[in-house]
């Protein structure tokens, strides 16, 4: 096997169109998105003659805590071993201390025993990306998925649009980001975690709007905005990325009628898969500050899909460093 820069977005996103396990960070754009916030990138594709059989979005993070390789939901397809060669030669020439990597690889003994084995150790923190989510497939028509929910979901949303007081609004206008930012600003303060950074959500929006791959959804009562939504609509997949919520009118299920128009908004864009981004098992952790929102999830339909933790591959003692503060960190957080 062969390793290669790819420099072509066709080439690059064709070969993910054809791939089931995916993610929009290793879309094209996600590598657009991180050089917009300064980090250096290598899209690297493994080639066995000349068919490409696997690719991984490589970014290099320097943080206070130290520099490493991030690979957030891949590498994709086939190829690992041969990619870690390039990667351990890239990781000496970019004095990276480490590699992490968050693979969609089945969360099964074999997987474990296999990354085990070249070398990688279960993370002290996720790669800024889920460890297992909540899927819903779009294949069955909009009657179907509405009675294939929870029947207290199914219940909210129809009382959502009963309320003639509820109007949803999408907008693709870059403008419409600060209002999503404000809203997701007091959500953050009210439940005391520290919200994505206004340029952040901004740049992450730009860039995929472009291609027309980003929308916002506005719920709103009487006019004042109540939730709010970012969906990304990527390679048949939409992602319920980010949202956030006025407590003030938790009592309207706003939020339930916004989720309800984005799965709609994914069937009529031909997405197969609707992504609620995140799961936790809230009965078997029910204090985890992500079993709430799995409740919401798991009302709409669907199944868990459950991956690897994020793995570590350690080259120097710097790494240790790193490790008993992310340690401690993720003790403080609860996660």
């Amino acid at each position: 096997m062969e390793i290669k820069e790819i420099a072509d977005k066709n080439v690059w996103e064709d070969f993910l169109l054809e791939c089931e396990e995916k993610t929009f960070l290793q879309s094209w754009n996600w590598g657009e998105f991180q050089k917009r916030m300064g980090n250096k990138i290598w899209r690297f594709g493994v080639f066995q003659g000349d068919k490409l059989v696997g690719v991984a979005l490589v970014t290099k993070v320097v943080a206070k805590r130290g520099t490493f390789l991030l690979i957030q939901h891949g590498p994709v397809g086939n190829g690992l071993e041969a990619l870690l060669k390039e990667l351990k030669k890239l990781a000496k020439e970019e004095k990276a201390s480490f590699i992490r990597m968050a693979p969609l690889l089945d969360r099964n003994g074999n997987n474990r025993k296999f990354l085990k084995e070249l070398g990688f150790r279960e993370a002290p923190m996720h790669a800024s990306a889920y460890e297992a989510t909540w899927k819903l497939n779009l294949s069955p028509s909009k009657e179907e998925l509405l009675m294939n929910m929870r029947k207290t979901t199914r219940y909210l949303i129809r009382q959502a649009l009963k309320n003639q007081d509820i109007t949803v609004g999408k907008s693709e206008m870059l403008d419409d980001i600060e209002t999503y930012q404000k809203l997701n600003t007091q959500v953050a303060q009210r439940q005391k975690f520290v919200s994505f950074p206004f340029e952040y959500i901004k740049n992450e929006f730009d860039v995929f709007s472009k291609d027309g791959q980003a929308l916002l959804l506005f719920g709103k009562y009487k006019g004042e905005t109540a939730a709010t939504a970012l969906i990304i609509y990527w390679s048949g997949i939409g992602f319920y990325h980010q949202a956030a919520s006025n407590s003030k009118y938790a009592k309207f299920s706003i939020p339930y009628l916004l989720s309800w128009e984005a799965i709609k908004e994914a069937k009529r864009r031909g997405c197969n898969l609707y992504d609620f981004w995140g799961y936790v098992d809230p009965w078997e952790n029910p204090r985890h500050p992500w079993a709430g929102p799995t409740l919401f999830k798991m009302g709409f339909g669907g199944r868990a899909y459950q991956y690897v933790k994020t793995q570590d591959l350690p080259f120097s003692r710097r790494y240790w460093l790193v490790y008993g503060f992310e340690k401690a960190r993720s003790i403080k957080r609860g996660l």
